[in-house]
């Protein structure tokens, strides 16, 4: 049977063609395993996909140092290159990634990647919503308000850890402490949540009785909430750190309080502007009148100029409501509306006709002009 001359031939020139294993990882041919796996870990992190996207040249690099550290890292197969160098492997490859210690290096990588890592995993806690009503004063000039909401807090009789006292998490075996395992996936190695200790890094034995082991329980929290002078409806605020403390120590969420403000009997709220309106008589409209307006400090006195007309709107400037910042102050804007007398007595009826009939149109000019527009409109 005869040989083929050019197989080896071949299998000796595609060796020859590959990069030094030592080289690409920058290390020297005594290295330690600690030494190749520092070197390992920074030029991955260098090189990942990850970290550079659709960069072909970065991606043939990320291959050809995972291939160097999957054949150095396990001492066999070292052995054999340090011998025969690529011509050890067949046609010149590593035969893929295996070995523990690659997937080792390989798992703290992608960790670092996606917030893993040694550490256990502590969850946030969720944040809460409180509506809160308060009286429109309330709203305007500020007050403080205590409130009692249902959230999780700290168990005291773990202290948040969730094992019974005098015993302590143990830290997951099937993970080692990541909250992490991982596995190879065709050229990749990929992590996925520990399903042992669902993500914690530790599992409870002995797990608390008061919280079976959640570290948290729900109970009753009264708080005091202060409201900013200025505050309306829709307005939210945040308290940090009091909302739902989180599973196993985590830490807590946020508290919003979001503010509701009651109707008043007479004010009417714009932004920072605040509108009323306010009745006057007939004879105070028509002669003019001196007469108490409500504003947010107390009554004050504002003039009526005679002729008033109902639905005039008068301003009195700087008498709104302060933004929550302090900076700004709206205006009231008081808007008279004229009140026709009913349950007139023959003589006040007697005397209404005397008027109408001594001023005509002249005391009516509104009603004179509007009357003359009907009139072209329809002749």
């Amino acid at each position: 049977m005869l040989l083929n001359p050019f197989a080896s031939y071949k299998r000796i020139t595609l060796a020859a063609a590959k990069k030094d294993y030592y080289e690409l990882l920058g290390v020297a041919r005594n290295a330690s395993d600690d030494d190749l796996k520092k070197a390992y870990r920074k030029l991955a992190l260098q090189h990942h996909p990850d970290r550079n996207p659709g960069d072909k040249q970065a991606e043939e690099k990320f291959k050809e140092i995972s291939e160097a550290y999957s054949v150095l890292s396990d001492g066999q197969k070292r052995a054999q290159y340090d011998q025969f160098g690529h011509a050890a492997f067949g046609d010149g490859g590593a035969g893929g990634f295996s070995g523990g210690g690659f997937e080792d290096v390989f798992g703290d990588i992608f960790g670092e990647f996606f917030g893993g890592g040694q550490r256990r995993r502590q969850s946030r806690g969720d944040d809460l919503r409180y509506n809160l009503a308060v009286k429109f004063e309330e709203a305007v000039s500020g007050t403080e308000k205590k409130i009692k909401i249902p959230r999780h807090g700290h168990c005291e009789t773990c202290r948040g850890n969730g094992a019974k006292p005098g015993t302590a998490p143990q830290t997951c075996p099937t993970c080692r402490g990541r909250g992490q395992v991982a596995f190879q996936q065709g050229f990749f190695s990929v992590s996925r949540t520990c399903n042992q200790c669902q993500g914690q890094g530790s599992i409870i034995k002995d797990p608390c009785t008061s919280c079976n082991g959640a570290g948290r329980v729900r109970s009753m929290h009264t708080l005091s909430v202060k409201i900013p002078a200025g505050v309306d409806t829709g307005s939210r605020l945040k308290l940090r750190g009091e909302g739902e403390t989180g599973p196993v120590g985590g830490s807590p969420g946020d508290l919003y309080v979001v503010i509701q403000v009651e109707s008043h009997p007479i004010f009417v709220r714009e932004n920072l502007d605040i509108l009323c309106d306010v009745p006057i008589s007939f004879v105070q409209a028509a002669l003019g009148a001196e007469i108490d307006v409500p504003t947010l400090d107390g009554k004050v006195k504002m003039k009526i100029p005679g002729g008033t007309q109902s639905g005039k709107v008068f301003r009195m400037k700087g008498r709104g409501v302060k933004d929550v910042q302090g900076y700004q102050q709206g205006d009231q804007h008081v808007r008279v509306t004229v009140e026709t007398p009913t349950h007139l007595t023959a003589k006040q009826k007697e005397l209404l006709k005397e008027f109408a009939a001594i001023g005509g149109e002249d005391v009516n000019p509104m009603s004179k002009g509007f009357f003359d527009k009907m009139k072209q409109l329809f002749d």
